[in-house]
């Protein structure tokens, strides 16, 4: 097993991460290794829910601080082991998330006496379906871990402070025909014909843009998979053509159903998938205390991610960590480790 050094440098650290490899299922050895690497600290209580390892300072502070970060990546797409390239690290996991983990880490075993009590989440399965993710097991079983007074998902946003997240939901637009040979079409009604003008509707949807706490929102409207057909000389009876809204976060799911009702209005519209978003929640005073110590202006985050599962449980939840988010889930990804570095020094400077 191999073993971390939490006291180094965190992006020697994040190069040491990446090369355990821990594709979503397969995250054993790492949440192993995190697990030992983080008991060897006196300063904190720790505990593990399948793989995902927790870790808490008990201080009796005013305040608590939940850190978060998921240890599995997508599958390895050539790139495997980590190349250090000038000022860069590439690899699998170095942007979507293992800078971020790393930059935890660290902070776990350098911040002895933080201002505000400290919890750690290193989690599963959060690259696959929601149901797997280990987040909700915790919540289901260990739900007292993730009580505090703000949430720091360190999840890659350029090292600045993303606020909040967009909501999402996928739906099926569903056209009926009558099938008849392609020789007589004029005795059918071809289904996938019928979804012309909802993707003409789609091609002309202007996507709103909103400002909350001084985040702007840009919600986007998109058809992401077309199905239908029989045989090459058969007209078609069904079609199903699936759409995919991001919508801003001060639209409840009630909300974003309403208006695709509204827009696609006579299809047969079925919600496949839903999850709520996340306001900034950036007035709340911890919030207000990371991004001074961040410097610069907090940006809306444009995609969903875990904290809005921090918000439905009452915590302001905010996104910063190392690495380019656009990277994620690409051969290509990488991180500066400019970036690592500043991450870690920021949430220092914000928790002492």
């Amino acid at each position: 097993m191999a073993q971390l050094n939490l006291t180094a440098d965190p992006a020697d650290l994040t190069a040491t991460l990446v090369d355990i490899p821990s594709v979503s299922r397969e995250e054993g050895e790492l949440a192993a290794a995190v697990e030992v690497a983080l008991r060897a600290l006196p300063h904190l209580e720790v505990t593990r829910s399948g793989n995902t390892v927790l870790a808490r300072t008990a201080l009796g502070r005013p305040s608590r601080v939940v850190l978060a970060g998921h240890l599995d990546t997508v599958p390895v797409n050539e790139n495997l082991p980590v190349r250090r390239v000038g000022d860069e690290l590439h690899g699998l996991g170095t942007v979507d998330m293992k800078g971020g983990d790393a930059v935890m880490l660290h902070i776990a075993a350098t911040l002895t006496e933080p201002r505000h009590d400290l919890t750690f989440v290193f989690y599963d399965c959060e690259e696959i379906e929601a149901v797997h993710n280990g987040l909700r097991r915790v919540e289901r079983d260990l739900p007292d871990w993730l009580s505090g007074d703000l949430a720091i998902v360190c999840e890659p946003s350029n090292a600045v402070v993303e606020a909040g997240c967009q909501g999402t939901m996928r739906v099926e637009l569903r056209t009926a025909g009558t099938r008849a040979h392609t020789a007589r079409a004029w005795l059918g009604v071809n289904a996938i014909h019928a979804l012309e003008p909802a993707l003409r509707t789609l091609t002309g949807y202007r996507a709103r843009e909103v400002d909350i706490d001084g985040c702007r929102y840009r919600e986007g409207l998109q058809a992401v998979r077309v199905g239908g057909g029989v045989s090459g000389n058969v007209v078609p009876d069904e079609a199903v053509l699936t759409v995919n809204f991001r919508f801003a976060p001060d639209r409840t799911v009630a909300a974003a159903e309403t208006h695709l009702r509204e827009v696609f209005d006579g299809y047969a519209l079925t919600v496949t998938d839903h999850a709520a978003g996340a306001l900034p929640g950036l007035t709340a005073p911890a919030a207000a205390e990371l991004v001074a110590a961040a410097g610069g202006e907090p940006v809306g985050k444009l995609g969903w991610t875990d904290v809005a599962r921090f918000a439905a449980l009452g915590l302001p939840a905010v996104n910063f960590g190392p690495g380019d988010p656009t990277l994620a889930h690409t051969r290509e990804e990488h991180v500066p480790i400019a970036q690592i570095h500043r991450c870690a020094e920021v949430l220092a400077r914000f928790l002492t």
